[in-house]
């Protein structure tokens, strides 16, 4: 195996030679992005048309503000809002997480790049903190010898497990094209400290949450407070099913709440990506009782709802007196992304005693004034991320108002309920006037 090493390996300018000027190129969300290969395609000037698809950009690239190079991204962050913003060629593509792989395919990347660990001593190299929706292509690439699979091996990752054999999460080194060799740091997400606020709805959560519930949740002080409570709470036998995989989930494993008796995937918490800390990577290194599986398989609302009591946290930007969910634009600008938001909505609604819990604070400060995240309408230019008959629960620092099965008039009176008490006059009024609500 060394031979082919030898024949394989290169530096990340080498790498980066390899990509046409006019060409496609594709890389995972996030914590699967190849830095050192990416900083690398940044230094050239010379593209004419690259197509570059992705999400949640990690770094500053250059390679993204040069002409002749256009981001397609599934999920804006705050590098994404920035280019865009600046007139750089980066745009959003309206997709949950699971249709990624087939954006991918439609766009037909001639080159696949990925992080991935070191080979072991049989040639398996672990794609660590992510799996995804590129794990097909990163094999159907390794299989074409018209196509470019670029693989930058980094000791630092942790090496983590799939369930063999369907699912290895690993590739093996004869697939690779190009193996880069990095010890570049890796893409650390500290959890922030939760707000007062945020604490109230964690604590409205729980009283959601039965003893063993499976459950699914993302980032952000409500699901990190939310994991915090229950791993030092008194309820037991959990399971996990979740999209990404957190510091809270581990606290939760740490504090042996974890037992995983699902109905499906029994024994192991499932899921598609992990960003955390480095305490977080350390502690996935080597870790039998987390297995990440493709995102087609975790975020498959099918596949969710065959989960024992499944509850899942997401979070949300505002919502309507209808129950309509805007949680990835704001003024009609792209924030964030639709990711896994409503197949983590649907999929809980066929699981026997499940849930589907979105949580957001009932305001938000802008530019000085105090507005209401309750609102009679959603703004104009605002993209419905979830629509009104997926809702079964929201939940504020106020409460939570249950939705699902409740009448037009019911559901409103219930998100007046969890409004901030300074706008549940004006929503009221408004409610009078489009739904007679007396």
């Amino acid at each position: 195996m060394t031979g082919v090493l030898g024949r394989r390996r290169c530096t990340p300018e080498q790498a980066a030679g390899h990509v046409r000027s006019e060409d496609v190129l594709a890389i995972p969300v996030g914590t699967g992005q190849p830095s050192a290969f990416l900083h690398a395609l940044g230094e050239r000037d010379d593209f004419r048309r690259l197509v570059v698809f992705s999400a949640l950009v990690t770094e500053p690239y250059r390679l993204f503000t040069r002409p002749g190079v256009r981001l397609l991204s599934g999920f804006f962050g705050p590098l994404e809002r920035a280019w865009a913003a600046a007139g750089h060629d980066v745009h959003f593509v309206p997709a949950d997480f699971r249709r990624f792989h087939a954006i991918a395919r439609r766009l037909a990347p001639r080159v696949m790049a990925t992080l991935a660990t070191p080979p072991d001593a049989e040639g398996r190299m672990s794609l660590s903190l992510h799996a995804g929706a590129t794990v097909e292509a990163l094999h159907a690439a390794g299989r074409d010898p018209e196509r470019l699979l670029v693989v930058e091996a980094n000791p630092r990752l942790p090496r983590t497990l799939g369930l063999p054999p369907d699912h290895p999460h690993a590739l093996h080194v004869d697939e690779v094209d190009l193996l880069v060799e990095s010890e570049r740091p890796l893409f650390e997400l500290l959890d922030p400290e939760p707000t007062s606020v945020q604490r109230a709805i964690a604590e409205h959560v729980l009283e959601l949450v039965p003893d063993g519930a499976t459950l699914q949740t993302g980032i952000g002080g409500v699901p990190s407070e939310v994991a915090e409570l229950l791993a030092q709470g008194p309820g037991t036998d959990f399971g996990i099913h979740t999209e990404m995989f957190t510091t809270g989930l581990m606290r939760l494993h740490q504090a042996g709440k974890i037992t995983n008796r699902k109905g499906i995937h029994d024994g192991y918490s499932v899921t598609t990506f992990a960003a955390g800390p480095a305490e977080l990577y350390a502690w996935l290194d080597g870790c039998e009782s987390v297995r990440f599986l493709p995102v087609s398989l975790v975020n498959d609302p099918s596949v969710i709802a065959r989960n024992r009591r499944m509850v899942s946290i997401n979070a949300a930007l505002a919502v309507d007196l209808l129950g309509q969910v805007m949680a990835d634009t704001i003024d009609g600008r792209q924030h964030s992304g639709i990711g896994g938001h409503e197949d983590f909505v649907t999929g809980p609604a066929f699981s026997e005693g499940g849930r589907s819990l979105v949580c957001l604070p009932s305001t938000v400060e802008v530019d000085g004034r105090t507005l209401s995240r309750i609102v009679a309408t959603l703004p104009a230019g605002a993209a419905v991320t979830t629509p009104r008959h997926q809702v079964d629960v929201v939940v504020t620092e106020w409460g939570a108002a249950e939705l699902a099965g409740r009448s037009v008039e019911e559901r409103v009176r219930a998100l007046l309920r969890v409004a901030h008490p300074d706008f549940r006059d004006e929503l009221h009024a408004e409610a009078a006037r489009r739904f007679g609500l007396s």
